[in-house]
């Protein structure tokens, strides 16, 4: 494997305003706001300290850079599910089979250390890039919502994934 992921800290702040802001990463996001220093340190107390987010930054094995960050937000432990996202914030990075390879390993943190049953992600149906990535990580696809976003005036449809520990374990033994 190329990449290997390991937990976030505060010293991550600068890259992660960094690549969120990148607009060809902001443009995949719902949440659109610009990110500063104040929102990531909200973020960072309010939901990674209290484990309701496990977020990871990704490191290219190849180059040995951080290129981007994978989590599981709304860790649900009485449903047993969470939400995944992704974003690989380095340009040059895109396109060289990390984020599906950081896909696989959040997955893994998933199932196998969180003991959730459930893993979903909510994509806009105009980035066909990303749900060929997903599809390869063993998502499928449970929904279409119509219109579900509206971002500057424009309806976006947003397909919903998901993935159950017992699928991804006949995947991965």
């Amino acid at each position: 494997m190329d990449v290997q992921i390991r937990p976030i800290s505060n010293q991550d702040t600068q890259n992660i305003i960094k690549w969120r802001n990148n607009p060809s990463v902001q443009k995949n996001f719902i949440f659109r706001t610009p990110l500063n220093e104040k929102l990531h340190s909200e973020w960072m107390q309010n939901k990674v300290e209290k484990g309701e987010v496990a977020q990871f930054i990704i490191r290219d094995k190849s180059s040995n850079q951080d290129v981007g960050s994978v989590y599981l937000r709304d860790i649900d432990h009485c449903n047993k599910k969470a939400e995944f996202g992704i974003f690989i914030g380095e340009d040059e990075a895109r396109g060289k089979n990390i984020g599906t390879q950081s896909t696989r390993l959040i997955l893994q943190h998933a199932f196998e250390k969180l003991d959730l049953n459930k893993v979903f992600l909510r994509v806009f149906d105009v980035n066909p890039g990303a749900i060929k990535s997903y599809e390869k990580s063993g998502f499928v696809k449970e929904g279409l919502f119509r219109q579900d976003v509206i971002i500057d005036n424009h309806p976006y449809n947003v397909i919903f994934m998901g993935i159950l520990k017992e699928d991804w374990m006949k995947q991965n033994g």
